[in-house]
């Protein structure tokens, strides 16, 4: 048998025919097709969306969202943007989660629609938290203030609206922690001291992404905490925050019972950087635990990313101080405001 024409690779002809003829979903090898679609080609597709049943659409938009996780090149924003005016809520919180990454401004106004007028509950979640990267953007000064602000009031509303469920609520307080209004420590604080104590885990999170060290002592008080998730967003938050002191429960943590909040300690201890946080990553780098390996290994790889190559400062006894570690001065972590230090 001749093999010479054949050609494995699927086609777009076979694409349109599997969608529009078959009123199926493509399967795994035609959905990188999908990515990067021409105008005529997205009105195409919005024809044939409709035909699909739900579940079909659903997990479509979840396999778009993994493989553009494993290929940046594909994208698959055209059909994700398609996806939010379906009038299945999942499939529209999907189309939000695939969008999580998104910088085009125009996209807030929709998320702060579906976040403040959509009925189903997932649909906000989801938007609550895409508006997060927005919050962030205008903290970096890469978006226009006006539509940081947009952005901002959209979750703040739906932070404080007393109606809305505690999983949106707590969920708008996370994305709004990137901010550094002056109001965040008091919202924060007020959360902390919640009566529910999925919002006062939720305030131990947002005092890690805030970059307010005026948390410190509160963040390192839960370390030792008995509710695991308290437990593993203290150890998350000790190393957004890379707080030096913290660093002996946090290598201790690292035999915590609970195996996510034993890699969130490996990942912290990376975040703070130091001679003995190297030391300890290359130790559990060495281990026969293989959750341990890939995990130091990791963390390491960021805290040469953060801090340098420390390997070329060890020959050099003047830059540490007596304890074995680089000076104060010598440490560097992107989100530091001393100006809020208490």
């Amino acid at each position: 048998m001749d093999f010479s024409e054949y050609d494995p690779t699927p086609n777009k002809e076979e694409l349109w025919q599997v969608l529009e003829a078959d009123q199926q979903a493509p399967d795994a090898k035609q959905r990188p097709l999908l990515a990067g679609l021409s105008v005529a080609e997205q009105e195409r597709l919005a024809q044939a969306w409709p035909q699909l049943p739900p579940t079909a659409r659903r997990q479509l938009l979840a396999a778009l969202i993994e493989l553009a996780e494993d290929d940046f090149a594909l994208d698959f924003r055209a059909v994700f943007t398609l996806a939010l005016a379906d009038p299945d809520g999942r499939v529209r919180a999907t189309a939000i989660n695939g969008l999580w990454e998104e910088q085009d401004v125009r996209l807030i106004s929709q998320l702060g629609r579906f976040l403040l007028e959509d009925e189903v509950e997932e649909v906000r979640l989801a938007a609550a938290q895409a508006l997060a990267n927005f919050i962030l953007l205008g903290e970096l000064q890469k978006i226009p203030p006006l539509f940081f602000e947009k952005a901002y009031q959209f979750l703040l509303t739906a932070h404080r609206n007393p109606a809305e469920t505690l999983e949106v609520r707590r969920r708008a307080l996370e994305s709004l922690a990137y901010a550094g209004q002056p109001e965040m420590p008091a919202l924060i604080q007020a959360a902390y001291q919640d009566p529910a104590e999925k919002m006062r885990i939720s305030a131990l999170f947002a005092m890690g992404r805030s970059a307010d060290r005026r948390w410190n002592a509160t963040v390192t008080q839960h370390l030792a905490s008995a509710n695991p998730a308290m437990r593993y967003e203290a150890v998350r938050a000790c190393g957004e925050l890379a707080i030096r002191e913290a660093l002996p429960e946090l290598i201790e943590l690292i035999q915590d019972v609970d195996v996510e909040i034993q890699q969130t300690a490996l990942w912290a201890v990376g975040q703070i950087g130091g001679e003995r946080a190297h030391r300890t990553l290359q130790r559990y780098q060495s281990s026969e635990n293989e959750l341990w390996q890939t995990a130091a290994d990791d963390a390491l790889q960021e805290l040469e990313f953060l801090h340098g190559n420390l390997n070329k400062f060890y020959d050099s006894p003047e830059r540490f101080n007596g304890e074995g570690e680089l000076s104060w001065e010598e440490e560097w972590h992107p989100w530091r405001r001393p100006e809020n230090d208490i």
